[in-house]
């Protein structure tokens, strides 16, 4: 099987290679840019029109300060509406302590803006480890094409209208993670690899499935040009064997990293190493659905596809690749970390085609879609017996990047084309006055959509169906609010906080700021 069918130029580069070189480079640089730019731009819109929320971006926020702060990454936001306490570590929910890196940019602007900057850079610089591993297999028209439907994969987009996650720093991690590897750099590879584990609890899953894909391939670095095959009777001297000690090693690295994290580190700092247990159809612990799983496979597809919305997200992450990835052995990389959202029978948003969790492995599957064409067409030509030296059509990709494209009016970058994105409208306007009622240093219960306007110069709670003791309270009486089910009882809610004594200082378009004379308890 061809592992590589890239033509490579001369080695010693003439003045034209070099001027095609650079403008390579330019045009990448343009791409990454021009993506930083989108995202940024969306994210920041979302920040400005009250479209962001405080599950998950004041959670981040407050994390982060509390990083540059030098303290532990404490979210009174999350401790005290989950009922962990005011000081409760994040690393006690997923552990994440790669977001420390993020820690310096509050040094020099201290708000949630930073964050959404921060994931836009992290997210477009996948694009130059995807562009190289392609442009190696198809040349760099197909290189071109797969940055492309990278940048505009629905998967980022959706991650992007879900505010910021520790999901930012997974396409560029992975995508180096295979691209090194490919290049032969093994030990940047099992840098980036090491640097997946600081992301997540469950980022071990993805090293496993990485080391699936090395056992199920041959480790020879392939075929330089298509010219190598002129004349060749012989191909199994070519494609030796895969390294066994080293998949091995990704599996059993990945598989016990993911135990130590979810099972030790996590209750190390405080958390419930069953708070995400979301596998009772199978088992009501691992050991049991582990035995349940071999004993009766068919439980497993049956939960495969319960609901079928399990089915939808799955072909939907196919489908805009023109179901290449299944041509590649890489896609097994990405089949843990799947796995591990399709088998849950709790947590519905873990199976949506919304939020942010297919972006955990969007980026492998663009590279398994260039390897998946680069393997067909290596294929067909093997057939064929015909072997001319130029490079692979860019077909393939364009394809990709074309139904890339058509797929952007269904997801997340629909929202771009509303005016109220762009404008200040009227709702915008009551929420922004609402949020200049609180005062400085003030600890605030606030609905969802309006914490992320507070978090910088406030203490953000979330506004629930609890009262937390603080002073003001802002409410939206109009317009669902997580976590309530329905206006009415946002409605009953603020009567509730009325009858305890707020009194009511402002209402507009729905929202209702109350205060209450009483000591701060935290």
């Amino acid at each position: 099987m061809v592992e590589a069918v890239a033509v490579q130029g001369p080695a010693g580069g003439s003045s034209a290679g070099r001027g095609s070189a650079r403008r390579r480079r330019a045009a990448l640089a343009v791409l990454v840019a021009a993506s930083a730019l989108l995202y940024g731009a969306y994210s920041l819109l979302r920040l400005r029109a009250f479209r962001t929320g405080s599950y998950d971006l004041v959670i981040f926020d407050q994390a982060i300060r509390s990083y540059s702060r030098f303290g532990l990454p404490v979210a009174i936001v999350k401790g005290v509406h989950n009922d962990f306490g005011p000081d409760f570590s994040i690393l006690g929910d997923h552990f994440s302590p790669i977001l420390a890196l993020l820690a310096p940019l509050y040094w020099i602007h201290d708000g949630p803006a930073t964050l959404l900057v921060a994931q836009a850079v992290l997210l477009a610089l996948a694009i130059p480890p995807i562009w190289r591993y392609t442009e190696r297999r198809l040349g760099a028209r197909a290189a071109y094409c797969a940055a492309g439907a990278y940048a505009l994969s629905w998967p980022i987009a959706e991650a992007l209208a879900f505010d910021f996650h520790e999901v930012a720093f997974v396409p560029l991690l992975s995508a180096l993670m295979v691209e090194r590897h490919d290049a032969g750099r093994r030990l940047q590879a099992a840098a980036a690899a090491f640097a997946l584990l600081l992301v997540k609890e469950d980022m071990g899953l993805l090293l496993a499935g990485f080391g699936l894909y090395l056992l199920a391939r041959p480790t020879g670095r392939g075929l330089r040009s298509l010219r190598e095959l002129r004349g060749l009777r012989n191909l199994r001297g070519l494609l030796p064997p895969g390294d066994r000690r080293e998949g091995l090693a990704y599996a059993a690295a990945g598989l016990a990293a993911t135990w130590a994290c979810s099972r030790v580190a996590v209750a190390a700092f405080g958390g419930d190493n069953d708070y995400y247990w979301a596998y009772g159809a199978l088992g009501p612990d691992l050991p049991h659905a582990a035995m349940h799983a071999v004993t009766h496979p068919w439980d497993v597809v049956r939960v495969l596809g319960d609901p079928p919305q399990k089915l939808l997200t799955m072909a939907l992450l196919l489908l805009p690749l023109l179901f290449l990835p299944l041509a590649s052995p890489l896609t097994l990389t990405a089949v843990p970390l799947l796995a591990e959202r399709m088998l849950a029978s709790r947590f519905s948003n873990w199976w949506e085609p919304h939020y942010h969790y297919n972006a955990f492995i969007v980026a492998v599957l663009v590279l398994a879609a260039a390897d998946g064409a680069a393997r067909l067409r290596g294929r067909a030509r093997f057939a064929r017996g015909r072997f001319s030296g130029r490079l692979p059509s860019a077909a393939p990709m364009a394809g990709i990047l074309a139904v890339t494209v058509a797929c952007v009016p269904f997801f997340a970058y629909r929202h771009l084309t509303d005016p109220a994105l762009w404008r200040p409208n009227e709702r915008a306007r009551a929420a922004s006055a609402a949020v200049a009622r609180i005062p400085d240093g003030a600890l605030v219960e606030a609905a969802n959509g309006l914490g992320p306007a507070l978090t910088s110069r406030t203490r953000v709670l979330l506004w629930d169906d609890r009262s937390h003791g603080a002073p003001w309270v802002i409410a939206q009486v109009e317009r669902l609010e997580f976590p309530f089910g329905a206006p009415a009882e946002q409605r009953r809610r603020v009567e509730a906080l009325k009858a305890e004594g707020y009194r009511e200082v402002f209402r507009k378009d729905g929202y209702v700021v109350l205060h209450k004379d009483v000591p701060d308890p935290w």
